[in-house]
């Protein structure tokens, strides 16, 4: 075999995303890219904000010299500095900047937490519905993958089940909020319930295990709602997140690692951190963009925009009897399937021409993702198709969201 037999098995069982995506790209040929409905990628379709147009053009214009140049492996003070200014705020706890590391995106810098913490056989929770690639990080470092349902009805935390699944090995609990691919928005007060367990576990027995953030999702949220920062409710958490979607830089690879100064091991982990950053060798997060975001920290995409998509998604499709929780921010819905067999479902979809994701590439059998971040007027053509397939499927009732 020309790979390694590891990497061939977890190919076969890699990202459903990608698959459908790709599917996707067959039917486009095949139909027309105006006649296919793609729901599968979360890759925005908005521009950046205008802001960064004017700041690259403005560093182009005029470069700083030597700007190409290597710099510190965490990255440059100066943008560490915005960012640990913007999470001070955030948090109402003096974040400084030698707690922040500059990576290579979320997925480098959970790379770089997992390759810092983690020993051989210890144990993550991750909690499902998940994001796929946890299971094939956290697999990269040695460790092992706990699964952990939230409440199926509403998708919350399930305190009472990370407790119970807790052992001698857990060294960390992944969380997602806004949540890929639920939406869900974890509260304050479950998180900090969540932190009293951890900090009497340490204090009982000086068993540390973290929380790790991701939080690419923290910016985009609905209703008026607001993303509790970690750092005040949980003492060993670490933050790992990217400019993908807040900043719609997704294909810049821009992101960063924030330790929380309330923890009593920050210096250690920052320094193993830096270390394991140069080693996987992703060495620096990309120059020009460090200096770009650092004076983008308090930008965003419009996110109005993503609500009325969501709106309109939700509005149409639980009138055709689809029942879902309504997503309290990023952009994903996650409906249950309307038959037993969720990847079905999906291949059902295809009659219609809507590509989706199903339930079971997020750990989540008997449910499905739609990703909404696309054109407003793919979403609204698409809506004939889906009162099509919920015919097709049998759907009669009304239900409300949950």
């Amino acid at each position: 075999m020309a790979i390694a037999m590891k990497i061939a098995s977890q190919i076969s069982r890699s990202s459903w995303i990608r698959k459908m995506f790709e599917e996707g790209e067959r039917l486009r040929k095949e139909f027309g890219a105006e006649n296919i409905f793609d729901f599968t990628l979360g890759n925005p379709d908005v521009e950046p904000p205008e802001s960064f147009r004017r700041e690259l053009l403005e560093l182009v214009s005029n470069p700083v010299p030597g700007m190409h140049r290597y710099m510190n492996n965490a990255g440059y003070h100066e943008t560490r500095s915005a960012v640990a200014e913007r999470i001070s705020r955030d948090s109402d706890i003096t974040v400084p900047a030698e707690n922040i590391i500059m990576t290579c995106g979320a997925g480098g810098a959970l790379n770089v937490v997992l390759k810092t913490i983690l020993n051989p056989g210890e144990e993550v929770i991750i909690l499902a519905p998940f994001f796929v690639e946890y299971k094939f990080y956290i697999d990269n470092h040695g460790g092992v993958p706990v699964e952990v349902w939230t409440d199926k009805e509403t998708f919350q935390l399930d305190i009472d089940a990370i407790k119970d699944a807790i052992t001698s090995k857990t060294r960390a609990v992944i969380i997602c909020s806004p949540n890929n691919p639920t939406g869900v928005i974890y509260p304050a007060e479950s998180l900090k319930q969540l932190g009293d367990i951890l900090k009497n576990i340490y204090r009982e027995n000086g068993h540390l295990i973290y929380v790790i953030s991701d939080e690419p999702y923290a910016r985009i949220a609905f209703d008026g709602n607001s993303v509790p920062n970690i750092f005040p409710l949980v003492e060993s958490s670490i933050i790992v997140t990217s400019h993908s979607k807040d900043l719609a830089l997704p294909g810049e690879r821009i992101g960063y690692i924030a330790a929380n100064p309330r923890m009593s091991t920050a210096a250690q982990f920052m320094e193993g951190a830096v270390f394991s950053n140069r080693v996987l060798g992703f060495v620096n997060a990309p120059a020009m963009m460090q200096r770009l975001v650092a004076k983008l920290q308090n930008e965003s995409v419009d996110i109005a925009e993503y609500q009325k998509k969501r709106d309109l998604l939700v509005n149409e499709l639980t009138g055709m009897g689809f029942t879902m929780v309504k997503p309290d921010g990023a952009f994903y819905i996650f409906p249950k399937s309307p038959l037993d067999d969720d990847v079905e479902f999906v291949k059902l979809a295809q009659k219609f021409h809507i590509l989706l994701v199903p339930g079971a590439g997020f750990g989540a059998p008997g449910f499905f993702r739609i990703a909404y971040c696309f054109d407003s007027g793919m979403i609204e053509r698409s809506i004939p198709a889906w009162r099509a397939l919920a015919k097709e499927c049998g759907l009669t009732s009304l239900p409300d969201t949950l």
